[in-house]
């Protein structure tokens, strides 16, 4: 006979397992939209041909290359910061209220709407530095925007390291930085990875950061310095779908701009998993 908690947990495995069937139909019907109404403008065409006819036709090239040069110079920005700073908490920090203060600092900035970092970006790089909206002002909105996301994984990554790899180290006259580099940073590698890659999917799909500091309705040229603003995958979704002069006839190349865009992501997340699987596998040998 079942006992009361026996009903409890089956009743709880049941509601979890259906919310997860409805939410993996929802993502289904809702991919299946997308690429039905886009798979029509995909094409090699498509993905390395500058539009044209007021964007009616052609392709979306420079709107691929913007958003990459984007995700790369956040990357740049965003990455060494975030993994110093989690070192640092994680390994020197010893004073429990200077630490708390930083966390709840990095928890705020973790909950600051994205359209927030789009107008610090537009007063403070693009006005005050006199940057003008271009790949470097973009790429230091999102490296900001990134901070906790990599801050946190970093430093939960570092946290999982056990205690004992450190202090074999320090007792065979490593220093604390040799420790930290040889010991302790490759332990927690695939946790760091896995931030960075979540990271640069959010870079690659924010719109409100970048429509402020660094993309461009239309470029009929490509970028040739971090000077110059560019086009952008979301802000091309974006302008398109609402500010263009042709809307309905641009519509299969919305979607099929958005398919690109959920294809780089998914390709950013995997890419991630499959490292961390292949450095967790190295580290096991």
């Amino acid at each position: 006979m079942k006992t009361k908690s026996d009903i409890i947990q089956i009743t709880g495995f049941s509601i979890i397992r259906l919310l997860t069937f409805f939410i993996l139909i929802f993502l289904i019907f809702f991919l299946g939209y997308i690429f039905k109404n886009g798979v029509s403008a995909i094409s090699i065409e498509f993905l390395t041909e500058m539009p044209r006819n007021e964007m009616t036709e052609g392709g979306i090239f420079p709107a691929v290359l913007g958003t990459f040069y984007l995700m790369m110079g956040s990357s740049i920005v965003s990455i060494p910061i975030g993994v110093i700073t989690a070192i640092y908490l994680t390994e020197y920090a010893k004073n429990p209220m200077i630490v708390k203060i930083i966390r709840l600092g990095i928890n705020n900035l973790a909950g600051v709407p994205s359209v927030i970092f789009g107008l610090f970006g537009l007063s403070f790089f693009v006005i005050f530095l006199e940057f003008g909206t271009s790949i470097l002002a973009g790429s230091l909105t999102l490296g900001l925007l990134n901070l906790p996301v990599i801050i946190r994984s970093t430093e939960e990554a570092l946290q999982t390291v056990p205690d004992t790899y450190r202090e074999a180290s320090l007792s065979l006259g490593a220093t604390k930085w040799q420790t930290i580099y040889k010991a302790v940073l490759p332990s927690a590698l695939p946790g760091i990875m896995t931030g960075i890659m979540l990271s640069l999917g959010r870079a690659a799909g924010e719109t409100a950061p970048i429509m402020f500091t660094a993309a461009a309705f239309f470029s009929p040229d490509l970028p040739s310095s971090i000077f110059d603003e560019v086009m952008t995958l979301p802000y091309h979704i974006y302008v398109m779908a609402t500010a263009g002069t042709h809307i309905q006839a641009t519509r299969h190349i919305q979607y099929g701009t958005a398919i690109i865009l959920i294809s780089l992501v998914l390709v950013l997340n995997t890419t991630g998993l499959i490292l961390r699987y292949r450095i967790r596998k190295n580290m096991n040998r």
